[in-house]
């Protein structure tokens, strides 16, 4: 691929200079740690230029300065989507739009349905400000959060192709409702983390239909690709390059995979070069 990329869903975990609280119910090592030294060597070894650094439960929770130091210091080469409670201001939004932040991640899969029933005084505040609700749901956790999220007017950005559960197949309620919000014009996928969907070793056969679905929902112009670096708690070792190489499998027209390494989300995130 003779083209730059941007990868759409990494982390950082960086203990020795910014420890994680001592309340959080997991806590990365080893392996695990990713500092932004580490990721720029990552990128650069697979001609990815930008980074998009999401902001983990696991480990910080809502402290997001690990992720901000990173974007400080990047000239440009990252934006970030920040970890808050549900009641943060339109100031403390304000504040992290101009760092560099371009959404804030609702994590349903972790904290559950219920817990974001109210995020809808949120969800209007990202509408204010035009940034990202980046939503990870699994199985069909999408469902009785749809009205609230199509209500709300936001950006939509879902984690890891909606992680449906492969063994319910494509007519599956959840993953139904995320190919009916392409039809939004405001909703966007990350085509990433097979290994959450996919109950199939590496390269995750099961989980290609989901893929292909989505791409003829919607559309490369709505679609991006993201590793999931450093790949925390993955059931079984990940690599990055055959990630790259997969993808490629997948989606074989260059064409369609240029707009969503490159054109696509550098035309979402606002990355400039």
């Amino acid at each position: 691929m003779d083209f730059p990329k941007i990868d759409c869903h990494v982390h950082l975990f960086d203990p020795a200079r910014f420890p994680y609280p001592p309340d959080n119910f997991y806590q990365p090592t080893g392996h695990e740690i990713a500092t932004a030294a580490q990721l720029g060597h990552t990128l650069d070894a697979h001609g990815v230029r930008h980074a998009l650094l999401v902001g983990p439960n696991s480990g910080y929770g809502l402290d997001n300065r690990c992720m901000l130091d990173a974007i400080a210091h990047s000239a440009g080469r990252y934006k970030g989507v920040a970890v808050v409670p549900l009641d943060a201001s339109l100031g403390e939004l304000q504040d992290l739009q101009a760092a560099g932040v371009v959404g804030v991640a609702l994590n349903v899969a972790l904290l559950g349905v219920d817990y974001y029933r109210a995020a809808g005084p949120l969800l209007e505040r990202l509408r204010q400000l035009d940034m990202w609700a980046q939503v990870q749901v699994q199985n069909d956790e999408l469902v009785p959060l749809q009205p609230l999220l199509v209500d709300s007017g936001a950006r939509l950005l879902f984690d890891h192709c909606g992680r449906p559960d492969p063994a319910a197949g494509l007519g599956q309620p959840g993953f139904q409702a995320l190919l009916g919000l392409a039809e939004t014009g405001r909703a966007v996928v990350k085509i990433s983390s097979l290994v959450k969907t996919s109950v199939q070793p590496f390269p995750h056969p099961d989980a290609w239909p989901f893929v292909q679905a989505l791409v003829e929902a919607y559309t490369p112009q709505s679609l991006v690709w993201a590793s999931d670096w450093p790949f925390l708690r993955a059931p079984a070792r990940v690599d990055y390059g055959p990630l790259l190489a997969l993808f490629e499998r997948l989606v074989p027209d260059a064409a369609a995979r240029q707009a969503m390494l490159w054109d696509t989300p550098r035309r979402l995130f606002g990355f400039i070069d």
